[in-house]
């Protein structure tokens, strides 16, 4: 394969590279935005517990803690949903994380084999370099002997 082939498909894979990485930048950052959201909700609840017991305390009607109690309950439906939507976030940077890494071993693997290439190359030319340097001393040597 030609080197300007290789070279295109390198350029192609380093932005494909470039795309996985801020990919699994945003997905990244939507689980720690998840993280933080989840985080007020339970500390919203707790507050809520907070205050419903010391409301309990100040005495309550039958009604009122009903309506209390049933607001508790989807404060916690809320926090089961979320916990759930929380496993997605996590699939969603693990995937990113897997795609972005089978990238860059493919950016690395075309790296590798234009640098093998390159040094291939090198190595042709010297040895064709101590050739003609080796040509060049037996003419020489050739002609003080005839002279």
């Amino acid at each position: 394969m030609a080197d300007n082939a290789l070279e295109l498909i390198l350029e192609r894979t380093k932005d494909d590279e470039h795309k996985a990485s801020l990919a699994l930048s945003n997905a990244r950052t939507e689980l720690e935005n998840y993280r933080e959201q989840l985080k007020q909700i339970e500390q919203y609840r707790l507050d809520y517990c907070k205050q419903l017991s010391a409301r309990g305390q100040q005495g309550l009607t039958a009604s009122s803690y009903g309506h209390l109690q049933k607001f508790l309950s989807q404060l916690d439906e809320t926090l089961v949903t979320q916990r759930e939507a929380g496993r997605q976030f996590e699939d969603q940077v693990e995937q990113c994380s897997e795609h972005w890494s089978e990238v860059r071993k493919k950016r690395r693997s075309i790296e590798w084999l234009l640098e093998k290439k390159h040094n291939e190359r090198q190595l042709l030319r010297d040895k064709q370099e101590q050739k003609l340097m080796d040509e060049f001393a037996t003419l020489q040597f050739a002609r003080r002997i005839h002279r």
